[in-house]
């Protein structure tokens, strides 16, 4: 009898069902950025089984603390903060040192590299997150996403959501860019509201004339919170002026023991008792007349 030319290999495949040890537990990070009437909050988080864990959060009403006390909801405003949560997520991990992103932004298009050797880390990676929000061009999650990505933070991302950018050219005008990130939009809308409308100009932009601040100043600003921002972006908590847990204390409501509670009860069912017997006795006197 002729022998088939085929071969059966009995001993088991495992390499199928091992996988490296890099992926088995390697969390992905996301750039989550929410905006609100009065604040822009990014933050950086990982899912696990428990739930999401935050690895570093920041908020625009942090960034008085850089010099930036107006326009917190703003491009620029989203920018900062995205930086701030950069730099303040790579100082957790001791990466700051070794990634620093741009520290002078020209509004070009540059993504976060790894570094030549192969000891050298590898740089930290996160998506971008915007949740219901709509990503229509020049939105203010793109503002951040640009912020993080200058701080350091490797985001995979285009050009073409950006401020500046020319669909039918296809081209990012980075000198518009630029001016939004330094807050170049704000500064022309004040002196073209300035030259129109002079009261409302007054109105709108009150607060920027209580403290003396013109469209002249806020390039400047920005550039110093910048810097300000990658020197310490570390978290410090505001100081309280009232000890709150004391004050709402009285306000708090007491929780009743059970007899209290047995007590309170009976005491409601008397008093339904004692009024309705006197409803009766009423309609008995009414009914003797």
């Amino acid at each position: 009898m002729r022998e088939s030319g085929w071969s059966v290999n009995l001993k088991p495949n495992t390499n199928d069902t091992t996988a490296p040890f890099s992926f088995s537990n390697a969390p992905k990070y996301r750039l989550v950025v929410r905006i609100t009437n009065k604040q822009i909050i990014c933050q950086i988080i990982y899912a696990r089984i428990q739930g999401d864990f935050v690895l570093a959060a920041a908020s625009s009403k942090e960034l008085p603390r850089y010099g930036i006390n107006h326009g917190l909801t703003n491009w620029t405003a989203a920018y900062a903060t995205g930086l701030l949560v950069a730099r303040r997520a790579l100082t957790k991990l001791n990466l700051a040192d070794k990634y620093e992103g741009v520290c002078e932004p020209t509004g070009e298009i540059t993504m976060t590299e790894a570094l030549e050797g192969d000891e050298a880390p590898r740089p930290f990676k996160a998506f971008l997150d915007v949740g219901l929000k709509k990503t229509s061009t020049g939105s203010r999650v793109f503002g951040a996403l640009k912020g993080a990505s200058d701080g350091g933070i490797f985001i995979p991302h285009s050009e073409k959501r950006f401020p500046g950018y020319d669909t039918e050219g296809k081209k990012l005008d980075s000198e518009v860019l630029k001016k939004y990130i330094f807050g170049g939009h704000v500064s022309e809308y004040m002196e073209s509201l300035e030259e129109e409308d002079d009261e409302r100009f007054k109105k709108q932009f009150s607060s920027y004339l209580e403290d003396g601040v013109g469209s002249e100043d806020i390039e400047e600003i920005y550039k110093k919170a910048y810097a300000a921002i990658r020197e310490d972006p570390v978290f410090k908590p505001t100081d309280k002026t009232k000890d709150w847990p004391t004050e709402c204390r009285p306000h708090k409501t007491r929780r009743l023991t059970h007899a209290q509670r047995k007590e309170a009860i009976e005491a409601k069912i008397s008093k339904f008792h004692a009024g309705r017997s006197a409803a009766q006795e009423d309609d008995e006197d009414e009914d003797d007349e």
